[in-house]
């Protein structure tokens, strides 16, 4: 006989559906849920929508509400700002610069527009620093010259943040920084501030916990879950389920990564990676990456000691960076393997091992001027390999593939994106994104750091992760958000975008400026210098036209001649009784040639008419 306990559901319900055709309307062998087991199932129902819902802990019944405005970092990558203020209290949140691109003429990097931080400056009462990334730092000197606040941010961050200082005169103002410590609350204002560390591509990155009078914010900046971290210090995922368990309002979560499925690799994988190129490498080896990527850095520095290779660090901030980092005691290479870069020829090619900056190709970095034979030290050789760490930041494309060639051209052994772990990133891929979303349970959640693109991924990952829709905005930079335990909703929008910077002379290029030079590479330049009878508005003798970006040279003397014509009919249908000063000319030549240029060129130059009255 067949064990009943061993059917299929199915044939359960087919044999219970015979019995009740023939008159038998009991379930045979079906569990029965008593008054005990029901009770049971029933508190476990609860426990398990408390769990997944713990933000429901927090008093919807709080009043007050707390303001969050991105001032940079959103629609971009890079130039990392915000501002979270509350009735009584206002702090910012990193102070970084981005990278121009290549209509911005001149211009070496971008910071935020500060125009906000005035209208507040009372109400601030810190600038809160996750890490010592450039994209979130890097406009730290340019907001001092304007405004100065209490600093509050791990060692290494404020390290980096007091080099930049001693570069612009900046040194006194050292004396606003507070070195925090992880895992111990600050009070600034009405804010208990906690740092939780996370892992990053740099050294101290770390997540915040911001208790407010309505609830607790947790910003994670930025982040990638590494499990094997270089120096073995995991991302504290205790701490953050911590802030979890206890009901989160509103999450902001690093959105960089967000189209990324699966996770990002280990930055030990790249350290695996070097191995093999420096077992492959017969010469010197020239590694770049970036400067602050400390961790990329030492993995490099320690193969090269393995390998009995000297190091030789070239590159100013290079050099800052690997100088602060031993002094703190980041990274733990005696001084004996050291050598400086005037003693690099002292040795056999075998080794020597430079590590160096200029992985984003820029014009004045130490890896492009060897490339372009223009290092007073260096000279390449085809026996290098030149091993390039690092991925090209949006807007450096043409830089990188600019730098590439050029290494090509020079014979030597380039190791680039044909090493899959020879770069890996610093940012969350989408299942570490969910693993934040899954400890964190907010009930608000706002996507920061990245393109539009970008956060609208994060967002439709959090609907995945049980985010309600209407509990998730999407921001730009200047869109004021107002927090409430019972809503969340865009409230205004503030004075927002950037400002241009010459790193020559560390000086602000003003809108105008940079405006111009796009006109001019665009569109061209007419000048014109015409001599007119103060008497009867007649025009003496030819006008000097010169032209650039516009007119052919071949073709000077007819635009020339054009020129004149145009300028002798405007005289001639002038009005007689006007008496125009050099002015009023200047005006009407532009106004004429304009006409003419949009209709025959289609263009748009830049015109300046010189006008003499005589």
């Amino acid at each position: 006989m067949k064990n009943n306990r061993h059917r299929h559901p199915s044939q359960e319900r087919k044999n219970g559906s015979n019995n009740n055709r023939r008159g038998n309307n009991k379930r045979k062998n079906v569990t029965t849920v008593s008054v005990e087991m029901q009770r049971a199932i029933d508190e476990n129902n609860r426990v398990q929508a408390a769990r997944m819902k713990p933000w429901k802990k927090i008093d919807l019944n709080a009043k007050g509400r707390v303001r969050f405005t991105p001032l940079g970092g959103l629609g971009e990558i890079g130039g990392n700002m915000a501002v979270l203020e509350t009735e009584t209290t206002a702090i910012v949140i990193d102070v970084g610069m981005s990278f121009p691109d290549e209509t911005m003429h001149g211009v070496d990097i971008l910071i935020p527009d500060f125009s906000y931080l005035h209208q507040i400056k009372d109400k601030i009462k810190a600038i809160v620093i996750t890490h010592g990334h450039e994209d979130h730092i890097g406009a730290m000197p340019y907001l001092f010259k304007e405004l100065k606040f209490p600093i509050y941010g791990t060692p290494l961050a404020l390290a980096m943040i007091e080099n930049k200082f001693k570069e612009h005169g900046l040194s006194a103002d050292a004396k606003y920084f507070n070195f925090v410590i992880k895992r111990k609350q600050y009070q600034i204002g009405d804010l208990k501030i906690e740092w939780i560390h996370n892992t990053h591509s740099i050294i101290d990155a770390c997540s915040l916990a911001i208790e407010t009078p309505i609830g607790t914010l947790f910003h994670t900046a930025d982040f990638k879950v590494d499990h094997t971290p270089v120096d073995g210090l995991t991302m504290d995922l205790h701490r953050v389920a911590h802030y979890g368990e206890k009901g989160i309002l509103c999450l902001f979560s690093d959105s960089t990564n967000s189209h990324n499925p699966g996770f990002t690799k280990s930055e030990k994988a790249v350290g695996k990676t070097f191995d093999q190129l420096f077992e492959m490498a017969k010469g010197r080896v020239i590694m770049s990456t970036f400067s602050s990527n400390v961790h990329r850095i030492f993995q490099a520095m320690e193969r090269g000691v393995r390998h009995n290779r000297k190091i030789c660090i070239i590159g100013r901030s290079m050099e800052r960076n690997v100088e602060t980092t031993r002094a703190l005691g980041y990274v733990d290479i005696e001084d004996k393997h050291f050598i400086d870069v005037h003693e690099v020829s002292k040795y056999p090619d075998h080794e020597i091992l430079i590590v160096t900056t200029g992985s984003q190709g820029e014009t004045m970095a130490a890896l492009n001027r060897m490339a372009s034979d223009e290092h007073r030290h260096i000279k390449l050789k085809p026996t290098d390999t030149v091993i390039i760490s690092a991925s090209a930041i949006p807007g450096n494309e043409a830089s990188v593939s600019k730098l590439m060639n050029l290494l090509l051209k020079a014979g030597v052994t380039v190791r680039y994106k044909e090493f899959s772990d020879i770069h890996v990133s610093g940012h969350a891929a989408q299942e570490e994104q969910k693993l934040l979303l899954r400890l964190t349970q907010p009930k608000f959640f706002l996507p920061v750091h990245g393109e539009y693109n970008h956060i609208a991924a994060h967002a439709r990952t959090a609907v995945e992760c049980g985010v309600d829709e209407r509990n998730i905005l999407l921001m730009s930079d200047g869109d004021q958000i107002e927090i409430t335990p019972k809503y969340i909703k865009k409230v205004k929008t503030v004075k927002s975008g950037k400002k241009y910077i010459d790193n020559q002379n560390n000086a602000l290029i003003e809108n105008d400026v940079v405006l111009d030079r796009q006109k001019l590479a665009e569109e061209g330049i007419i000048n014109i210098i015409a001599q007119i009878s103060a008497q009867n508005h007649k025009l003496l003798g030819n006008p000097v036209v010169t032209t650039f970006g516009i007119i052919p040279d071949k073709e000077d003397r007819r635009f020339a001649k054009e020129v004149k014509d145009l300028l002798e009919n405007m005289l001639l249908n002038m009005k007689k009784e006007l008496t125009p000063d050099h002015s009023f000319f200047e005006n009407e030549i532009r106004n004429v040639i304009r006409k003419h240029i949009i209709r025959t060129k289609k263009r748009y130059p830049l015109i300046i008419p010189t006008v003499f009255l005589v």
